[in-house]
């Protein structure tokens, strides 16, 4: 096995809007960058300037597993979109094993390589404490209660062997990510530029959030850092979710006046509705502590950046 190098990072779920984000950054830097992708995926395997294609099926087992051999650090993004379909009961299945699988397949394998193993630094979510109204969430907060808990609760316990054989695992309790290319607000600016956006619900729940450029940096940062266990990434400036759209829509020069009831939103999204009704004021304490600095820290900041990226957007279209 080589000695471990901190310019390899292994990244899964590299195909999504966070980690095709995060794969550019490192690339940019001229870290090294390996790549897992499942059967099916439109990676092909080998290297495509200087980025190396791993294939592996978490679901049998597959793993390559020197692909981990001298990283600093894996960082496991996979999983299938929480609000990309209804929640049936077979995408409520999906949702779980499409997470449990790889992360416990990961899990196993740095075990098996003890405190010598990369780092994990994987995927989690604010789901993990519900609906919690006005009160601060730091990461020592308990976990809250419903689908989405229970199943970034047991998300996070996949990483346990690892943990449990000394490897380095922090856990990546996303918040709301800004940005005008996908995820829940993807879908909410159109409505917003349009015109036809406002608060969702009763506008009173807090919307913890982070910008995507802030998001792959804190990554970043923790990769590198000798942080482990939750970290909350989140701005320092949680908001509820009518002073968002609000803003949002008077930096577009758009009214935000036709609120979405909670039963409509249910009727559309079904579960996941439930997700964006809910209220969770996170603090990210644990990168402050850690000296991370944000791009994006306040909300005004960051409805600077979104514009500034949704006009290089228009610009870039052909007309």
């Amino acid at each position: 096995m080589e000695d471990a190098d901190e310019s390899t990072v292994v990244v899964a779920g590299s195909g999504g809007l966070i980690g095709s984000a995060l794969v550019e950054s490192l690339r940019a830097d001229g870290v090294r960058v390996r790549r897992l992708v499942r059967p099916g995926s439109a990676h092909p395997s080998g290297v495509d300037d200087g980025v190396t294609t791993h294939p592996w099926d978490p679901d049998r087992g597959v793993l390559p597993t020197d692909a981990l051999d001298g990283a600093g650090a894996v960082v496991n993004l996979g999983g299938v979109g929480i609000g990309d379909r209804r929640w049936t009961p077979r995408y409520r299945a999906l949702l779980r094993s499409s997470r449990l699988a790889g992360t416990g397949l990961l899990a196993r394998e740095l075990a098996r390589r003890g405190a010598d193993a990369p780092a994990l630094v994987q995927a989690s979510a604010m789901g993990v404490y519900g609906d919690r109204g006005d009160e601060p969430l730091p990461e020592t907060a308990r976990a809250g209660d419903g689908f989405l808990a229970e199943l970034v609760t047991d998300w996070e316990s996949a990483t346990d062997p690892a943990r449990d054989a000394g490897v380095r695992v922090v856990l990546l309790r996303t918040s709301l990510v800004l940005t005008p290319d996908g995820g829940a607000l993807g879908r909410l600016l159109p409505l917003l530029r349009a015109g036809l956006g406002g608060p969702l619900g009763d506008g009173r729940e807090f919307w913890s959030w982070i910008t995507l450029e802030d998001h792959v940096r804190a990554i970043r940062h923790l990769t590198a850092s000798g942080v482990h266990g939750p970290v909350n990434l989140a701005s320092p400036d949680p908001v509820r979710n009518s002073e968002l759209t609000r803003a949002l829509a008077r930096a577009l020069h758009r009214p935000a006046l036709l609120r979405v009831p909670a039963p409509a939103l249910r009727l559309a999204l079904g579960g996941f509705a439930g997700d964006i009704l809910a209220s969770a004021r996170l603090v990210p304490r644990v990168l402050e502590a850690d000296g991370f600095r944000w791009s994006q820290p306040r909300l005004a900041d960051a409805v600077e950046w979104l514009v500034g990226e949704l006009r290089a957007g228009d610009e870039e279209r052909p007309n």
